[in-house]
């Protein structure tokens, strides 16, 4: 199926953080609402045609901050060669100076081949399902943030106040940098990967509440419920996403 353009109408809702009065989050309703779901393995052709059963894991990840790489690390000593098909290997490396997990054979050094014994896919994944935790702890915080971007906004008002807007919105393309515009396959904005029985708010609730904190994220819940229940009333949504089900 073709992807959908990358510039589309949206709706967004801003409300205050009910922890931090200082800061606003800013949320796309459309994206956050959308039956997205991540289709690894299951329909994923990946960004690389040459590498389809690597999905989105062809570059390494860069690492947020150094608390991101220690945290990391943390679970890396729990892997062992039943969940890691590379274990041994230094699993860090730089580019242009940035810290980030190694490229091995073309891919992270945490990605499973398709045919390895414990299972195909990332190793940290794999270990958090092991451990009866969430990914959120154990992948790096570029990985277990996708199909969500996190970005702040600093605007100075009228009255010569500033407001940092906190926000939330799709991983598209762009999110990649230049770079994106080059893959050969992006699941965002392809039906092939909207096809969930549940909104993107309900199945990435560990990731927004991560991303956001809990008091945020029961207020996000209210305003999607309420833009949810006016396709109940056969009004339809302002602005649905066009790679969702018509």
């Amino acid at each position: 199926m073709a992807e959908v353009p990358l510039v589309f109408a949206r709706d967004w809702v801003e409300f205050e953080d009910p922890a931090d009065s200082d800061q606003l989050f800013r949320c796309d309703l459309t994206w956050l609402t959308s039956r997205y779901s991540c289709i690894f393995g299951n329909g994923c052709k990946g960004i690389d045609v040459t590498m389809p059963d690597v999905g989105c894991c062809v570059h390494g990840a860069h690492f947020s901050e150094k608390a991101d790489e220690k945290r990391v690390k943390k679970h890396v000593a729990d892997l062992g060669p039943d969940l890691w098909q590379r274990h041994g290997e230094q699993w860090v490396e730089k580019e242009d100076g940035e810290r980030k997990t190694r490229v091995v054979d073309g891919a992270c050094v945490f990605a499973n081949d398709a045919d390895f014994a414990g299972g195909s896919g990332c190793a940290l994944h794999h270990l958090a399902a092991r451990k009866g935790i969430s990914h959120v702890e154990t992948k790096p915080d570029v990985c277990w943030q996708l199909p969500l971007r996190r970005t702040y906004d600093d605007f100075e008002l009228p009255d010569g106040t500033e407001q940092l807007v906190v926000v939330i919105g799709e991983y598209d393309r762009r999110g990649w940098g230049e770079g994106g515009h080059d893959f050969d396959w992006y699941c965002t904005g392809n039906p092939e990967a909207h096809r969930a029985a549940e909104p993107l708010y309900v199945s990435s609730r560990e990731e927004l509440i991560a991303l956001m904190g809990v008091r945020a994220y029961d207020r996000l819940v209210e305003l999607c419920e309420r833009r949810m229940a006016l396709s109940a009333t056969g009004l339809g949504l302002v602005a649905p996403h066009p790679a969702d089900p018509a």
